[in-house]
């Protein structure tokens, strides 16, 4: 009976459990079942999108950076494709081991090493990065067959930038760069950080950084399909990048490459420009720069080289060199005298080689000139003259009549970079010293500003506007570099914005005052033997000025002088005299005279423009040497002068190429890589006129004697 009630309970108690257990069960796959509905339905578009991009990537498409082209279409920055070898060290174990490795199976070289070094400590541990570039098809092979055995190292196919023609108007140009850390945060916390993605390289210098919206493009995107290991196996959709816009610059290259040769292996700058449009036609500051050596990170060898070198290259002495005019100074004084009329033409001073104030007396440059009025003493560069002339004036009238004309201002050229250098007032001295005796203004500090020195100091662009200002009756144009860019889709030619030009409101009778007796420099004075034979009229001043102060007692002889202490040669000039095209300012620096060292280049730009000649070999060497005045032998006709080249970006080996087809340069270059085209063909010859007209495609206008498209 008890086994009968035992076994009864038994199962009870078991089919009570397999009801729970059933329960449980329902319950686990109601559960299930709501959980699958949640993932398959509630959830579905957004796993879709999760498994999707466990298996897609999206990848940046860098878009080809625009091209940089000179007035006439020749291309000075363009763009080649190579493969690089990078690595990324945060994957790479032991670096130098694996950079070791790698060597012997590509040519890796010390300079190479030392770039990967500095670019080490310039990016952040998860950024890939060169060890080699530009590598050879042979070497690709065989970095291909051993690639399992470097993870974190991959051959990637990369744009490069090319600066075909290396040194010349570098300054102007300027170069690209790896993006560094702080412009990255700097793009990160712009509007332009989505198009950035992807880009290693920006703008740092000369037009290269002042554009870099127009030049960089718009960035495309690219949907791939990716392997477990992550890498590309199957491009699923593309949105194409847009190449950057073309750049045209108002320089002619040409030129820009005769007045660099002139200089030689001097120091010094050149701005010369339109002064009717204020469109600068060359832009020099020497020594100049490769900027190819930038292009894919300069190693520290050459930064060195570059940067602690005496003649400092890297510096735009055309845009940051600043310097005292020297005599160079003296037409403008004499237009502050008779527009403030303190002073008239026929006035005459008495010139005895020396002018004592306070006591103190201010010596001539050379023998006593005797009397001179206005017209004689800029001729004759009379110092005691202009001594007393800026003492009748005075300094704050000198600053008045100065700042307007853009001494000491900035002029708002289309780059960046620029300085304001120094026009001294009493104001200026007391924000600049802090000692209340050194903030006082001293009546004899005067004396030194009408001749060009003391505290004066301005850079060529400077002195370029003023004397294209004085050149065009007292209309100051805003000088610019840009002629105009062209859009890489629509092919619309876009003119650069043009500022009105500003009237200072000049008596045209005291323009003519001192244009005639700058004229009357080139023909009876300081510069008369450089411009003797001259075919036209140009107005023109010598200057010398003081690198290092020389005691009033003291007698000036170069000779006991260090070399970078020694006269700077300064010359400003316009051309043809009547009505002015050309204007321009240079400096020589410690060359000493500047009718000996200035005005001789000076009168081979005039002839190169106006009269369409180039020199001979021997007059350029004399020239570089200056030891020239006017034309040496029979000059060479300009349209048929090739003196341009391009650089093999594998090689450095210059060829000739024509100037009016700088394409034809990969083809003259064996074994070069091919260019690749980021805006298409270069500028039609009506693109250019356009250009030229400010966008207008039927103005006519008169070319220039060494040009083949209107200016």
């Amino acid at each position: 009976m008890n086994e009968i009630r035992n076994v009864e309970v038994d199962l009870y108690r078991f089919r009570d459990r397999v009801m729970v257990a059933s329960f449980v069960m329902l319950v686990a796959f109601f559960l299930l079942s709501l959980r699958l509905v949640y993932l398959q339905v509630v959830r579905h578009e957004d796993l879709s999108e999760q498994a999707e991009n466990n298996r897609t990537a999206i990848v940046p498409i860098v878009p080809n950076r625009g091209l940089i082209l000179d007035r006439n279409g020749v291309v000075l920055a363009t763009n080649y494709s190579a493969y690089t070898l990078e690595i990324m060290p945060s994957k790479v174990a032991d670096l130098e081991a694996t950079i070791d490795a790698l060597g012997e199976i590509v040519d890796i070289q010390l300079r190479d090493r030392r770039r990967f070094k500095k670019l080490r400590e310039d990016s952040k541990n998860i950024e890939s990065l060169p060890i080699r570039t530009r590598l050879t098809d042979e070497e690709v092979a065989r970095f291909a067959a051993q690639r399992f055995r470097f993870p974190g190292v991959d051959v990637k196919a990369r744009l490069f930038r090319s600066y075909p023609y290396g040194e010349l108007g570098s300054h102007v140009v300027g170069y690209i760069g790896r993006i560094n850390q702080r412009e990255k945060e700097s793009i990160e916390d712009s509007d332009e950080e989505g198009n950035y993605r992807g880009t290693d390289y920006i703008g740092k210098l000369g037009v290269e950084q002042s554009y870099e919206s127009q030049l960089h493009g718009i960035t495309g995107v690219e949907r791939v399909e990716t392997s477990a290991g992550g890498r590309a196996v199957r491009k699923l959709a593309s949105n194409p990048a847009t190449p950057g816009n073309t750049v045209m610059l108002t320089i002619d290259i040409k030129l820009q490459k005769l007045i660099e040769d002139m200089f030689g292996e001097r120091r010094g700058a050149m701005v010369a420009l339109d002064p009717r449009s204020g469109e600068i036609l060359a832009f020099v500051s020497k020594p100049t720069f490769d900027p190819n050596l930038f292009v894919d990170g300069i190693d520290t060898e050459s930064w060195q080289a570059l940067n602690l070198s005496l003649d400092k290259p890297l510096l735009n002495r055309a845009l940051r060199g600043t310097y005292p005019p020297g005599s160079t100074y003296k037409p403008f004084m004499a237009m502050a005298a008779l527009e403030a009329g303190k002073r008239s033409p026929s006035v005459i001073i008495n010139d005895n080689g020396s002018w004592t104030f306070g006591g103190h007396e201010f010596r001539s440059h050379g023998a006593p000139l005797g009397p001179v009025d206005m017209h004689q003493a800029i001729v004759k560069s009379s110092n005691v003259y202009f001594y007393s002339l800026a003492n009748e004036l005075g300094v704050e009238a000198i600053f008045d009549f100065m700042k307007p004309m853009g001494f000491g201002q900035i002029t708002g050229v289309d780059i960046n970079g620029e300085v304001r250098g120094v026009l001294p007032n009493q104001d200026w001295k007391r924000k600049t010293y802090k000692r209340a005796d050194q903030q006082k203004w001293y009546a004899g500090e005067t004396i030194s500003l009408g001749i060009g020195q003391g505290y004066n100091a301005f850079t060529m662009l400077q002195l370029a506007q003023a004397t294209a200002t004085l050149a065009n009756n007292g209309i100051k144009n805003k000088p610019r570099l840009i002629l105009g860019t062209q859009d890489s889709v629509t092919r619309a030619l876009l003119p650069a914005p043009i500022e009105p030009p500003v009237d200072l409101g000049f008596k045209p009778e005291n323009v003519e005052v001192v244009r005639r007796a700058m004229v009357g420099v080139t023909q009876e004075g300081t510069s008369a033997r450089v411009f003797a034979g001259a075919s036209y009229l140009s107005g023109g001043k010598t200057g010398t000025a003081q690198a290092v102060s020389v005691g009033q007692k003291e007698k000036y002889d170069a000779r006991k002088l260090e070399e970078h202490q020694r006269d700077h040669a300064l010359y400003i000039a316009f051309a043809p005299a009547e009505n002015p095209e050309i204007a321009l300012a240079l400096v020589v620096e410690n060359a000493g005279f500047g009718a000996a060292h200035a005005a001789p280049i000076a009168r081979r730009v005039f002839d190169y423009l106006l009269l369409g000649r180039y020199p001979n070999e021997e007059d350029l060497q004399a020239v570089q040497k200056g030891l020239a005045a006017g034309p040496i032998g029979k000059p060479r006709d300009v349209a048929s002068v090739n003196v341009l080249g391009v650089s093999d970006p594998t090689t450095g080996v210059r060829v000739p190429v024509s100037l009016f087809n700088p394409s034809a340069a990969a083809q003259a270059v064996p074994g070069a890589l091919p260019a690749v085209p980021s805006t298409g063909p270069v500028l039609s010859a009506a693109a250019l006129r356009m250009f030229a007209n400010n966008g207008v495609a039927a103005v006519a206008t008169k070319p220039l004697a060494a040009t083949s498209s209107p200016r």
